[in-house]
């Protein structure tokens, strides 16, 4: 190393150029990486959804749900596998471990799936990998005053859509609320009869002269050409126009040749006539008459809205915008907004408004983050500034704080990692951090430069100063990177969550000792030049060589010293005593982050219609427009999100309010309980579609049988409601609703020559409509569908009236076939582990959610549970159990790697162990400053505490460190410690002080820090306090003890050891 510092003071001219190209690559790599507002999460899930057309819930559990759930479970990693039945659909997501290969998971799902035989009018399942770009960054509501909602799908469709599509970073953009085309075909069976044709023969011929068939390559006398049949009909007119073929019956050829044989013996005189017409009729039976498709059937191009989508009450189309997976956030939602906007300016009678913009909360975390750095940074330069009293100490000190994190940029950039709460979060809170290594070195050079006993100078003082500080820097440096190794342990989301915090750290810190041990000494060399060259005895010495400070703290750690067992018993008294704070401060998962936003469901009563739904809609959005500070009402009806229930008629409402938007819980509660006091058939629910829990209290009910849990479920909700700390209590076991089973009479039926397929195709509703074929309309595909004459009926008795056609002609009531069995169903199936399942959840309305959930497992334990039933607790208390469990083992395992790391750096176990004597002081500040700030122990208050591990060991070895050298130097024990004590006590309170005022800015302002939230930041000011003083006190306290009783004589040592 002395080597590496003498071609580094030789080469000034490199090392400045060096520090220029790092420092412009670092602002082009700043300046170059995407934003978001997390890091991006693999989440390990697989969707499973398959369309059943007409199945009641226990129908799909049964022939889909149930045979997919077996079919995936044994799969290599699959950690869970869950599957929820609807009407019409089931959904099965299956959860891996983190450490899966997802393409791999996904091949094997389909080729398990594919050995399952389906029902023949189940549709293919569609397997997808949940991912967090396959959901909108930025979604518009485009509405008119002037055009209809015929005119505006063509706005959207034509002119809109394609304009998005073109933008750079899109990956897809769809469209809902729009009116869709298509082709109606009803059939006239009196006409198909007069014609000797049937609905299927029809069907047949069309589909089969529908196509386009490619022969290949054909080899001609002089070239090779592709050979392609095509039938396609490309235009309603010319599928109007299709001659279908008809051939004449037997019976109307012998009535015609019969008739011209009876014509021919009235008139008995030409004979060769009769025998000549009646071959005429029967060549003319023979040949193919057509008619045409128009003539047998009614066609019509008809436009009908599948889902309705309104902004503050107007019908509008609904936009949403998916950004590719390398795409910037941030640029491709100004890109749509701009868009958006000139899209205003070139159609004045279209409205469009932004009703989700992902982008503008991240550039608004981003901003506050950069300035909560800003603030930090100045701060700990003016703390630098009031210890140093030297401007060119201040600016060389300083210096590593933007240089280590643009290198830090360096790297983030290459590994394609984002620039987002975490990574910006390191950043802030790594300020205080990286510029230790700094003050240390200069603080060195700046104290022997002046002292009345230094001998060297010039290079040779500042290679000589830097040196000394190299092995404390370097060890502090590995041990605080060492600290965030362990966070590979903690698995999953949080361990994904917090890689990119534990890289930049590492990043920085070792960026921070390359410059301490480059560019520093080069700038102190440059700066202090002329002191340096002037001999010892002439430059301005110190007249003491402590301050007032120094001596006083040297006064009081002679009589701690001298007073161990008392300093002992008080210090560990305080530790004990801070722990008691522990219940009272709480505990919790992760910071919250609000969005002023209101998501409410409506799921219609079985049965409800459409038109029915809109009008219940309607009184909702009435009252929600009435409400004070909302901007924005987006309502979506229907549509196959199966989130808003009701089998395809649910609704979903999202409410946006002001940014502004005072005491915004209130408001929301307020509204949301109006909203459900509406007297309406269906059900009103407040949901929460961010995927956070960070304050859900939840519990996961399975049982063998649904009937066996539903008292069980009761029981429990009525515990959770009666806590006062709990709100919106739910399960989400379904309602039941009566089912009538149709049993087929077969006597009856075999009499009339029906089969149960007959009977339940001449009645079902749900049948799904058949295309036949497609034509083209302004250069779009359109479906031909074969209407259906079966409609829903408003009774069940009018079910059974419905007559049959027999196949005779005879038309007879359903009720004189079947039989009716009265019976009960559920809405929606839930499954987890091969069994039923169900959740009973609730808000907690405290921040202690330990404290509640405590209190309320202790009444769920009371709870008369049937055989085959239990109770799983879930949700944020099972999260918080798992992760503080793991973070508690990367804790233990970051201690144990410092005092392996300190060992070898001072080659012997004795001085590592009286270091690692500070860490547990760092428990004092922290608990003290959560329950001042009334903040919670959380996740990110334990990354706090990892990084106390890390700072406060750095301010022990720098003490240790010095008191070994001057027992090298010939020192007493007593001697070295008080002198070792009264020199680095100036360090030691600069850079803690420092790192403090770096954390302020984090600390009182915790908005827009999401993740990396003020709970941090409070836990490391608080320990940092705590354990500094502490450090000064204890870590020369038990040095001494320990020495004394291992008998260590360190000044016959060699120091070099």
């Amino acid at each position: 190393m002395n080597g590496f510092v003498k071609f580094v003071l030789k080469n000034k001219l490199a090392v400045w150029l060096m520090t220029i190209i790092l420092a412009c690559a670092g602002v082009y790599s700043g300046l170059n990486m995407k934003s978001e507002s997390i890091p991006d999460i693999s989440v390990p899930i697989i969707s499973v959804a398959t369309v059943y057309p007409g199945a009641t819930p226990e129908q799909v559990e049964e022939d889909i749900s149930t045979p997919y759930e077996k079919a995936v479970a044994n799969l290599e990693g699959v950690k869970t596998v869950q599957s929820t039945s609807y009407s019409n659909m089931s959904n099965i997501q299956v959860e891996f471990d983190y450490s899966t290969d997802m393409k791999e998971a996904r091949q094997n799902i389909k080729e398990a799936l594919e050995k399952v035989e389906l029902p023949e009018t189940a549709e293919s399942p569609t397997i997808d990998r949940l991912s967090l770009n396959a959901f909108p960054v930025v979604a518009l509501s485009v509405s008119s005053t002037d055009q209809d909602i015929t005119e505006l799908t063509k706005t959207a469709e034509d002119y809109l859509q394609p304009k998005m599509e073109q933008l750079d970073g899109v990956s897809s953009v769809s469209l809902s609320g729009q009116q869709v085309k298509k082709v109606e075909l009803e059939f006239d069976d009196k006409k198909l009869a007069a014609n000797g044709l049937t609905e299927d023969s029809v069907k047949q011929f069309i589909q089969a002269m529908d196509t386009t068939a490619p022969l290949g390559m054909f080899e001609f006398k002089d070239s090779e050409q592709s050979v392609v049949v095509d039938g396609k009909m490309t235009t309603l007119k010319k599928l109007k126009n299709l001659e279908i073929p008809v051939q004449q019956s037997a019976a109307s050829t012998q009535a015609g040749a019969a008739q011209a044989a009876s014509q021919g013996q009235a008139q008995q005189a030409a004979g060769a006539e009769v025998q000549a017409a009646a071959a005429a009729a029967q060549a003319e039976a023979a040949k193919p008459s057509t008619v045409k498709l128009k003539d047998i059937a009614k066609m019509e191009l008809v436009g009908e809205v599948e889902s309705v989508s309104r902004t503050n009450g107007k019908d509008a189309i609904a936009v949403q915008v998916v950004k590719a997976q390398d795409a910037n956030t941030v640029d491709v939602v100004q890109e749509v907004k701009d868009a958006a906007k000139a899209f205003e300016k070139e159609n004045p009678d279209v409205k469009i408004d932004v009703t989700l913009d992902q982008g503008d909360p991240i550039e608004k975390s981003v901003n506050t983050m950069l300035e909560k750095a800003l603030f930090g940074a100045l701060a700990a330069v003016v703390i630098i500034m009031l210890f140093l009293r030297n401007i060119r100490s201040t600016i060389i000190s300083i210096i590593s704080i933007p240089l280590s994190l643009l290198i830090a940029v360096i790297f983030l950039k290459e590994m394609d990692i984002t620039l987002n709460m975490m990574t910006l979060g390191a950043m802030t809170v790594a300020i205080g951090r990286v510029i230790d290594d700094s003050i240390v070195v200069v603080e060195n050079i700046y104290r022997r430069l002046y002292s009345k006993d230094e001998k060297l100078s010039g290079r040779a003082l500042i290679r000589s100063a830097t040196l000394e500080m190299f092995r404390p820097i370097l060890a502090s440096t590995i041990v605080t990177v060492a600290v965030f190794l362990p966070i590979g342990l903690v698995g999953g989301m949080v361990g994904e969550l917090f890689l990119p915090f534990a890289l930049t750290m590492g990043f920085a810190l070792f960026a921070s000792l390359l410059v301490a041990i480059t560019v520093v000494p080069v700038l102190a060399h440059s700066l202090f030049k002329k002191e340096l060259y002037k001999e010892p005895a002439e430059r301005a010495h110190k007249k003491e060589e402590h301050g007032k400070m120094a001596r006083g703290y040297k006064r009081a750690l002679k009589w701690i010293l001298d007073h161990k067992w008392v300093t002992s018993i008080g210090a560990i008294a305080l530790l004990v005593g801070s722990l008691f704070l522990a219940p009272l401060v709480g505990f919790s998962f992760l910071p919250d982050d609000e969005q002023k936003m209101a998501y409410v469901t409506y799921t219609p009563e079985p049965g409800q219609t459409r038109d029915q739904v809109i009008k219940d809609i309607d009184k909702a959005e009435k009252i929600i427009k009435d409400a004070p500070d909302v901007e924005t009402i987006q309502t979506s009806i229907g549509g196959s999100n199966p989130m808003m229930g009701g089998g395809g008629n649910g609704g979903l409402v999202y409410i946006i309010y002001d940014p502004d938007t005072e005491n915004f819980a209130d408001k929301k509660t307020a509204l949301v309980k109006k909203i459900q006091a509406i007297d309406v058939p269906g059900e009103w629910k407040e949901q929460n579609f961010t995927g956070s829990s960070n304050s859900e209290l939840s519990y996961s009910v399975h049982g063998n049988t649904i009937e066996d849990m539903r008292p069980v479920i009761k029981d429990m909700e009525a515990v959770m409601k009666k806590n006062n700390d709990l709100k919106d209590v739910k399960s989400s076991l379904s309602e039941e609703y009566d089912e009538k089973t149709l049993v087929v009479n077969q006597k009856r039926a075999n009499e009339l020559g029906l089969t149960t397929g007959q009977i339940a195709m001449a009645i079902n509703p749900n049948v799904q409509a058949t295309t036949l074929t497609t034509i083209k309309e302004d250069g779009k595909t359109i479906d031909v569908q074969l209407k259906t004459a079966a409609t829903s009926p408003d009774t069940f008795e009018k079910v059974l009236a419905e007559k049959i056609t027999t196949p005779t002609g005879e038309k007879v009531k359903l009720s004189e076939v079947v039989d009716v069995k009265k019976d009960k169903t559920q809405t929606e199936i839930t499954r987890s582990g091969g069994k039923y399942y169900a959740t009973v959840t609730a808000t907690v309305t405290d921040k202690d959610i330990t404290g509640v959930g405590s209190v309320v497992q202790k009444e769920i334990d009371k709870i008369d549970v049937p055989n085959g039933v239990t109770i799983d607790a879930g949700g944020v208390t099972e999260d918080i159990a798992s992760t503080f469990s793991q973070l508690g083992l990367a804790i233990a395992a970051a201690i144990a790697i410092v005092y392996f790391v300190l060992v070898v750096t001072f080659g012997e176990g004795l001085a590592p162990f009286s270091i690692l004597f500070s860490l547990p002081f760092t428990v004092i500040g922290a608990l003290v400053a959560l329950w001042i700030a009334g903040e919670t122990i959380s996740v990110s208050s334990l990354i706090g505490v990892l990084m106390l591990v890390g700072i406060v060991v750095t301010n022990a070895i720098v003490l240790v460190d010095r008191i070994i050298h001057m027992e090298h130097d010939g020192l007493s024990l007593r001697e070295a410690i008080l002198e070792a004590g009264a020199t680095r006590l100036r360090p030691i309170l600069m850079t803690a002080i420092a790192t403090i005022a770096a954390l302020v800015p984090l600390a009182i302002g915790g908005e827009g820090a999401g993740l990396i939230s003020k709970g941090m930041g409070i836990t490391v000011i608080g320990g940092l306090i705590s354990s500094t003083v502490l450090t000064l006190i204890v870590v020369p306290l038990v040095y001494e003890l320990l020495s004394k009783l291992l008998k260590k004589d360190r000044a016959h040592e060699n120091k070099d050891i």
